[in-house]
């Protein structure tokens, strides 16, 4: 089993990962083995699945008000092993702080243990739908940093109960980073410190959320090593290829859309041209992070194989 920063320390090819979403509850895993599949020629390193916090569903029954948590997208840890088996690549599953106590987290921890799992994505998570704020669990984390303790206490065969003899874990721990900062957070300092604390509390890398200008990568990479971040940075990023996602990604996201970009899609005369006109773009921008030095390229597919596809060939293949 290949951790990620193992193939980060001793690798000099460039890490390639991938990050699906697992599919609603109900439908087939169908869909996201056909968006994979025309990815493996590239020969991605990892294949990041997200987690999602349930909703609270209220039910009446026999008079009684019964409260339940309803998770619209399950199957992270299946989805996991079924990549390792089918495609060969190692999974990397997301773990949040949210819907889990401490308790509940270390028997996840147990469980990927046990599968086999190297790697573990540590988020805070975002709020659980129908909610403005993050609320944690009771006896849950309410900082991703502490997350990351348990995890590399874990690691060090510290358990939450006092154990004889305990047998360790050994995770690979990565983070969120954010060069335009965490719409949560006040500024950018105060944001890059949150995330030296994750670094400090045992990280080993990070990837950072979804930009779409090279100068953002820069700088924040240079903000992170002045303040003594170290760990590998790697760049996430998404196609924007529609002029629907021009609208979507920067509320859902909180992220800036530079000018020229919006100019391509917009101006553009079919979707077709708009599709090719927003891939140009990325494997510009994925050429300007390689000349940089970034570690790795991680690409957000979110179901989208076919963006994600069309980037690659250009990057990897020169076809625009």
């Amino acid at each position: 089993m290949t951790k990620v920063i193992d193939w980060l320390n001793h690798n000099r090819k460039l890490l390639f990962s991938l990050e699906i979403t697992p599919p609603d509850r109900g439908k087939s895993m169908d869909d996201i083995v056909s968006s994979i599949e025309p990815l493996m020629h590239f020969g991605p390193q990892f294949i990041n699945v997200t987690y999602h916090q349930p909703h609270m569903v209220y039910e009446e029954k026999d008079g009684i008000i019964t409260r339940r948590p309803r998770r619209k997208k399950p199957g992270t840890v299946g989805i996991c092993s079924a990549i390792k088996n089918r495609f060969k690549v190692e999974p990397v599953p997301h773990l949040i702080c949210g819907s889990f106590n401490r308790y509940e987290t270390e028997d996840t921890l147990i469980d990927l243990h046990f599968l086999g799992i190297k790697n573990i994505m540590a988020l805070r998570g975002d709020p659980a739908p129908g909610q403005a704020r993050y609320i944690p669990e009771k006896d849950g984390h309410q900082y991703a940093h502490q997350l990351v303790e348990q995890i590399a206490q874990l690691n060090r065969g510290k358990y939450i109960d006092e154990l004889e003899d305990p047998f360790p874990t050994s995770f690979c721990i990565g983070v969120a980073g954010y060069p335009e900062k965490h719409f949560e957070s006040p500024n950018l300092d105060k944001d890059l410190q949150y995330l030296k604390n994750k670094v400090d509390a045992g990280a080993e890398y990070i990837i950072t959320q979804m930009f779409y200008e090279f100068r953002l990568y820069k700088e924040f990479v240079e903000k992170a090593r002045a303040i003594g971040i170290q760990v590998p940075i790697i760049p996430g990023l998404k196609p924007l290829v529609n002029r629907k996602q021009i609208q979507s990604i920067p509320s859902s996201f909180h992220v800036n859309i530079p000018v020229d970009l919006v100019a391509a899609i917009e101006e553009a005369r079919t979707r077709e041209q708009a599709f090719a006109n927003g891939i140009r773009y990325m494997a510009r921008l994925v050429e300007e992070l390689i000349a940089f030095g970034a570690p790795g390229i991680h690409v957000f597919t979110m179901g989208q194989g076919q963006a994600a596809k069309s980037l690659l060939e250009a990057v990897f293949t020169g076809k625009r």
